[in-house]
């Protein structure tokens, strides 16, 4: 563990952290089990936040709304990711010259062992789980988490000799002394402009990720991406490069260096956004020695993470396919991208929009035999994307339609294009009630054909 400054910043200090839930709690629990004095108080404005029972019995709690006194007296505020800086009651602390961090900076001070980090609109979930694989692969005892999977600050008591980040921008926004050996900014597209100021506030916050990296990797088909001069030792770019593909007896080969190191046909995972993911992984990897063995070990193997692209049932020869974490019109966007099927596209989309514009998906959806299901608080946002959308309340009620029209050949697939939270907890809960009702629903028609 650090023993500078920074890691003793906490020390006898009134430390208020706002928002509880996994990223909340995880902040309690490392605060305290430094027992250096520090008093920890949480404030939640949800009247019965999630992780309250699971607080120690020193760590005072004011839920249902703002604590001012509590808020104004702190000496260091943790806040959760989803609260933004801009929230009044935070501008005031700031105001008052009160720091305010994030869980990815109390890590920062204490990580000793090295870090990468990966952020980007869509596709860092992969990349960071993929980076994992192939450390695991090499025999690395390697803590993946982060925005995904373990809490960063909960990863630090297991030890690891190797962290891999993915990072958000909202995380970013509050993390100021994260030094890693490397860090990819995968791609830029909108999403969360119910949050920035527009595109550039939005990028300007994921470029954070190179301010203290000792490699930044960026993406050379999407320029926005390129890391600022100055603020890291060494910079590569895939896609184009150090690291992109070659032409080898009419195959495409994952080159790195000029070396080709194995064919995109072997890749596991599905997709041609799924490519540039492995050749950023490659990259991360060799900053910190993995063998090029394991990175294309784990390549061959790794299938990717539920609710991406997951085929969740075939029955009566259609598909039915959870694209759930498709949460703005890019990462949809990437799953129609190349889509060959025998038969009709019925594509599930809607939910809470965050501001997204959603007419990118026009000229893509007009080259596809498609009906469109628009369900949710901004399904109304698509309806002028194709000739007679099917316009429903609910997910159920389009997957209730789409099971009665579709035919051997067809695909189903939720790709929302939209956050989850108008009608589910979170993009994991729809997902899975998609799989689950698929089931019900198929089962149910065939059991009724049985008996016809």
């Amino acid at each position: 563990m650090k023993t500078d400054a920074a890691s003793m910043k906490v020390a006898n200090k009134h430390i208020v952290v706002i928002g509880l839930g996994m990223t909340g709690l995880s902040v309690v629990n490392h605060l305290v089990a430094k027992d250096d004095g520090a008093k920890v108080s949480v404030i939640d404005t949800r009247a019965t936040p999630p992780g309250a029972d699971k607080l120690p019995n020193n760590v005072a709690l004011h839920a249902g709304g703002w604590n001012m006194e509590w808020l104004l007296s702190a000496d260091l505020i943790v806040a959760s990711p989803g609260i933004a800086l801009a929230t009044p009651e935070l501008k005031a602390a700031a105001q008052q010259g009160i720091e305010i961090v994030g869980d990815i900076e109390l890590f920062a001070r204490d990580v000793a062992a090295p870090v990468i980090g990966i952020t980007g609109s869509n596709g860092k979930s992969t990349v960071t789980s993929l980076l994992g694989e192939m450390a695991k692969a090499a025999g690395i005892d390697v803590g993946v988490g982060g925005n995904i999977g373990f809490a960063a600050l909960d990863m630090l008591a297991y030890d690891h000799a190797l962290y891999v980040l993915e990072l958000s921008s909202f995380q970013l926004e509050t993390t100021s002394s994260l030094e890693m050996a490397s860090a990819v900014f995968l791609n830029l597209s909108e999403d969360h402009m119910d949050r920035y100021d527009g595109m550039e506030d939005y990028r300007q916050a994921k470029l954070r990720i190179f301010d203290q990296t000792q490699l930044a990797v960026w993406n050379q088909d999407d320029l926005q991406t390129k890391a600022p001069e100055g603020k890291h030792a060494e910079s590569f770019g895939f896609s184009q490069g150090d690291y992109t593909l070659t032409l080898s007896d009419g195959n495409e080969w994952l080159t790195a260096k000029g070396d080709p190191v194995m064919a995109v046909s072997d890749i596991a995972l599905v997709g041609r956004h799924n490519v540039a993911n492995c050749l950023a992984a490659m990259a991360l990897a060799d900053s910190v020695g993995i063998a090029r063995e394991a990175q294309c070990q784990a390549m061959r193997e790794y299938c990717g993470l539920p609710h991406r692209c997951q085929q969740v049932l075939e029955r009566n020869g259609i598909l039915w396919v959870n694209d759930s974490k498709a949460t703005n019109p890019a990462s949809t966007l990437a799953a129609l991208d190349g889509l060959k099927l025998a038969g009709k596209l019925h594509l599930l989309v809607g939910g809470d929009g965050k501001g997204a514009e959603f007419s990118a998906l026009k000229p893509v959806l007009a080259a596809l035999d498609v009906t469109l299901y628009c369900y949710g608080r901004d399904g109304h946002a698509f309806a002028g994307l194709v000739d007679a959308p099917v316009m429903v309340e609910t997910m159920q009620q389009a997957m209730d339609i789409a099971a009665q029209t579709a035919m051997a050949g067809d695909m189903v697939l939720l790709s929302p294009a939209c956050a989850s939270f108008d009608q589910f907890t979170n993009f994991m809960v729809r997902g899975e009630t998609f799989a689950a009702y698929a089931k019900t629903i198929t089962e149910q028609g065939a059991k009724e054909l049985a008996t016809e």
